[in-house]
This record gives C-alpha cells, structure tokens and sequence, in this order.
C-alpha cells in the first residue's frame, strides 16, 4: 500500500490547465524556491494518506473533467507515490494531465522516459522570484512548458504564449474549516495586496507566500 502526504484536492480548477480540471497538490517540498507562494505546502510528513484513497476521493469527478493538474508542494519528491497515483489515474480517465515541478528538466527527464505516457504535459523548473513574469503558466519566465504527447500537444500548445487577461483569474476554494484557498498563478504581490485591501477594510488576512524575499 503505496503512502503519499497530500495538501489538498478540489474540483473544478479552472486556472491551471484547459477546461474543468481536478487539482492535486502534494505536501512537503525540498526545494522551497524563495518567494514561493505556498510556502504552507513545504513541511514534510503532513496529510499522510494512501495512493488508493485519493483516487477513490477524485473518481467522483472523473467522468466529467476535462483534465487532471498536480502540483505542490514538490510531486517529484514522492516520485513512486507519484507514478504509482499516475498510472492509476490513466486506467480510470482519458482527461489530460499536467504536473507543475521545481526541478529542473535536466533532473527529471530521465525518469519520466520510463514512463512516457503518464503525464501530457510538464511545468519545470524552479520559481524565480528575480525573473520576469511574461509567459501563460509559468509562475516565472524560466520555467519551461513541456509537452510530452499527443494530447499535451493537443490541450497545452495554446499555453506556449505570453500572458494575457485570460490568466489573470482565480479559483477561490474553502475548507471545512474555513480557511480560503485561491488556486491559480498570481501576479508578483497579489496576495500581499489583497491583504492590504482586506486589512483596509478591517478584516484579517494570513497568507501562505514566503515573503522574506519580497520582488522588486
């Protein structure tokens, strides 16, 4: 029974991919690119589950998304739960599925050729809070879009362009106990400025950025 610390699922996602997507972000990252901003998905050993129970959590929606996002936290550093969650997801779904990773393609590529087939498209390499922030899902101009088959081509290939209002929304989830989620790729300082909003207006805010390196 293959074990996997999970953060959180949620559908639909409709910011980090095409269409109505399910969202899986893995907990725990040993990357921790400064400036992250879900520096609340970097401890390890939180929201231990196991591979089947989170696909028996998403079948539910499996007949109606159009595709399947996973992101974290850091996938890669529970690389079998991760194939393990992938292969079983393929037998029960034709959507598509991407991955968002920290780690470079180079570290990465080799392990993916084993399985080519499991994931359509990637997202890699690490958030840099000094880049510039120009292109359609990316978090930074740095990280690459891989399209790895048919259907990545077919689903993501629009996603090799610059940003544009298209990209500038975001999925707003709540949990049970209440806290609010926002799904999505932020602008440099979204979050510190809806705080400030918030803030204005006499509410309270707590954010998951790491902003002990604040971009210029």
């Amino acid at each position: 029974m293959r074990m996997i610390n999970l953060s959180r699922i949620h559908f639909p996602v409709t910011t980090l991919g095409p269409g109505r997507r399910i969202g899986i972000w893995f907990q725990g990252c040993s990357i921790r690119c400064p400036g992250c901003i879900s520096l609340d998905t970097w401890a390890p050993g939180r929201g231990t589950t196991t591979v089947q129970e989170v696909v028996e959590a998403v079948s539910p929606w499996l007949s109606t998304a159009d595709g399947i996002t996973i992101s974290g936290g850091e996938p890669f550093d529970q690389r079998e739960a991760l194939f393990d969650l992938l292969a079983r997801l393929r037998t029960r779904t034709k959507a598509d599925i991407v991955v968002f990773t920290g780690y470079r393609w180079s570290a990465i590529c080799e392990a993916l050729a084993t399985s080519p087939s499991l994931i359509d498209a990637v997202v890699s390499g690490p958030f840099d809070i000094d880049e510039k922030q120009t292109l359609a899902l990316r978090g930074s101009d740095n990280q690459e879009l891989h399209l790895m088959t048919p259907l990545g081509h077919a689903r993501f290939a629009s996603f090799d362009r610059p940003i544009d209002e298209r990209d500038r929304t975001f999925d707003v989830m709540f949990d049970d106990n209440g806290d609010v989620w926002l799904a999505g790729i932020p602008a440099r300082g979204d979050f510190r400025r809806l705080r400030n909003m918030l803030e204005g207006g006499g509410s309270t805010l707590g954010i998951s950025e790491d902003t002990r390196f604040p971009s210029v």
